[in-house]
């Protein structure tokens, strides 16, 4: 028994090299994704927040900042999400994303493992990147290394409201994204969903939906107060909308864990290889 369990451990550990080997590329885009996200957050947070900043004077309405950052932010998300390397991950950016995927089927353990982990990783190092350029103008407040942390409303209010966004996004990627006629679409809908949060929704929670998201905040700043609402509430959440999905629509009717499926690159979740697909036409 004991050499069989061995022999078992043995062939598990082969396994997740294996599939190292073979899919580290996308575990990076998916680091370089939710990185690039938080350099482009706390470059404009900082643009529009920081009151020595320009642009801060030129901007007294806080809502009208706001909106801006939430754009910014929208466009930003747009375009990881239609990247090359977005495009080949999937661009999920998000351990809520990937857990819900798993949930449904379309993604392997082992890959939503190595991705979770990248997305923490790349998320803290674009904080600490833009920390080392920006410096005291991002860290200090207002701007508070963009932690995410509850309104006046208090910790009660922020987690119903981080776990209705995370809902509603949910169910907006899995609809959009497996219609035929509008999966191309569905980071535009993404984009537009992340800047309409951010303008309304904000004052409430600081908007999150991502655990990655927070803790590449919270752990450069020391900001652990209130981490539980921006760990559990989007992963709640999403899971409440894919049984949401399921329910109405069949887990059959989910057709792969990317927001965007172009033909010219593989996808590690389906099996789809463009050189294969190519040679079956």
């Amino acid at each position: 028994m004991a050499g069989y369990a061995q022999g078992q451990n043995v062939a598990r550990f082969a396994s997740l090299l294996g599939t190292l080997r073979a899919h580290w590329p996308e575990y990076l885009m998916e680091a370089w994704g939710l990185g690039i996200f938080m350099v482009s957050a706390g470059v404009f947070a900082t643009l529009l927040e920081y009151p020595g900043s320009p642009v801060h004077a030129l901007l007294p309405d806080a809502d009208l900042r706001r909106a801006l950052i939430g754009i910014a932010m929208g466009l930003t998300a747009v375009g990881i999400i239609y990247s090359p390397w977005g495009q080949q991950s999937g661009a999920h950016l998000n351990p809520a994303v990937t857990l819900t995927f798993l949930r449904l089927g379309k993604v392997a353990a082992i890959d939503a493992m190595f991705y979770i982990v990248a997305q923490f990783a790349g998320g803290t190092l674009g904080v600490l990147a833009v920390r080392f350029v920006l410096g005291d103008a991002f860290a200090a407040p207002p701007v508070n290394w963009v932690s995410t942390l509850p309104g006046e409303g208090g910790a009660g209010v922020a987690f119903v409201a981080e776990f209705l966004i995370s809902l509603g996004l949910m169910l907006v990627v899995l609809t959009v994204s497996n219609h035929e006629r509008l999966t191309r679409f569905t980071g535009v809908f993404a984009g537009v969903l992340v800047a309409l949060y951010i303008t309304f929704e904000a004052p409430l929670s600081g908007m999150s939906m991502n655990p990655a998201r927070s803790f590449a905040s919270a752990a450069p700043g020391g900001i652990w107060e209130h981490l539980w609402i921006y760990f559990s509430a989007p992963v709640l959440g999403m899971l409440a909308a894919s049984s949401a999905y399921v329910a109405l629509c069949s887990r059959a009717a989910v057709h792969c864990a990317k927001l965007d499926h172009p033909p010219q690159r593989r996808c590690i979740h389906c099996g789809y290889e463009p050189h294969r697909a190519a040679t079956e036409l």
